[in-house]
C-alpha cells in the first residue's frame, strides 16, 4: 500500500519590486504601503521543494520566478495536512484572501 498524498497551503515572500508589474498591482488594489508581498500556493511537496521548483523554473509561477526571496512558514504553518488537492486549493484560496485582507499584496494559483 502506497503512502496517502498529503497536501499543504505554502507562503513565499516576493520582493517589492514584484508592484511594478501591472497585472501584480491591480489584483491588490487595498494593498497597504510597507506589508509583505507574497505568493499563496499549495501543492502535495514541501513547501522547501515546491519553492525550489518555481526558482529552477518548474511549474513556476512567473513572480515567484523573477520576484520569489524566501518562504514564509509563520503565515502557512497552520495551513497543512489536506487530504484531497480540492481541499488544499480551497485553503489557498481562503489563505491569500486572508493575508489581502490584512493588507498584503498578494498573488495566489487557483
Amino acid at each position: 500500500m502506497s503512502p496517502k498524498t498529503v497536501y499543504s497551503v505554502y507562503v513565499i515572500e516576493l520582493d517589492p519590486e514584484v508592484l511594478t508589474c501591472r497585472r501584480f498591482r491591480a489584483a491588490n488594489p487595498d494593498w497597504c504601503d510597507g506589508k509583505p508581498c507574497v505568493y499563496v500556493g499549495s501543492s502535495a511537496l514541501t513547501p522547501e521543494e515546491r519553492f525550489r521548483q518555481h526558482l529552477a523554473g518548474y511549474k513556476a509561477n512567473r513572480y515567484v520566478r523573477q520576484f520569489g526571496v524566501t518562504l514564509r512558514p509563520r503565515l502557512y504553518q497552520s495551513w497543512q495536512h489536506y487530504e484531497t488537492r480540492t481541499q488544499a486549493e480551497h485553503a489557498e484560496e481562503q489563505r491569500a484572501l486572508s493575508l489581502r485582507k490584512r493588507g498584503y499584496a498578494v498573488w495566489y494559483g487557483v
